[in-house]
């Protein structure tokens, strides 16, 4: 399972991992059942996400804005400001084997999570 996370500016780890707790509450599912991380391209310099990644032990990938855009987001986005149709549900699926949202993006204050499968 793949968790997308979009994410604004100067996140702290301890949100990114909050939101990931809560989000894996909300679909019934372990941290364990997490193969990868992903978000988009442009948040590859957030600190607060690699320092998120570290602590949970798990790889974290940034998706290129084309590839992001291959992928219908079946949920409203900020991301479109960026050229982009979103962060969290594309990411996700794109990384995902089955290319199905578990769950839709959910916002946990200054982090949104999708998780697909």
């Amino acid at each position: 399972m793949i968790i997308g996370i979009g994410a604004r500016r100067g996140v702290s780890s301890q949100e990114v991992l909050d939101a990931i707790e809560n989000a894996l509450d909300v679909a019934g599912r372990n941290i364990s059942d997490v193969r990868m991380l992903s978000s988009a391209k442009l948040k590859a310099d957030e600190e607060g996400l690699h320092e998120a990644a570290n602590i949970l032990g798990i790889e974290i990938r940034f998706i290129d804005h084309d590839e992001l855009n291959k992928y219908d987001a079946p949920s409203q986005s900020q991301a479109k400001r960026f050229g982009l149709k979103g962060v969290a549900e594309p990411s996700a699926l794109a990384l995902s084997d089955n290319k199905k949202l578990i769950l839709r993006k959910k916002v946990y204050g200054r982090v949104t999570i999708a998780i697909a499968e």
